[in-house]
């Protein structure tokens, strides 16, 4: 993922879910970036490209323990 496709990212999760969130590139990979809350890690956006259109995917795993 290009650093200004994870600037809006980032600017989309703060206005849409809560400002203290962030995406955070991941390293050794260019189809995805990471979502945190503060320090906590909340999950991975990966970039979609099929049919000619550029989309985005949010994964979020919630573990049983956490809830």
């Amino acid at each position: 993922m290009k650093a200004d496709e994870i600037k809006k990212l980032d600017a989309y999760f703060k206005r849409v879910f809560n400002p203290s969130m962030s995406v955070k590139a991941r390293p050794r990979k260019d189809d995805s970036a990471e979502v945190y809350a503060g320090d906590e890690f909340l999950g991975v956006v990966y970039v979609d490209d099929e049919d000619e259109e550029r989309s985005y995917n949010f994964s979020m795993a919630i573990l049983d323990v956490d809830l």
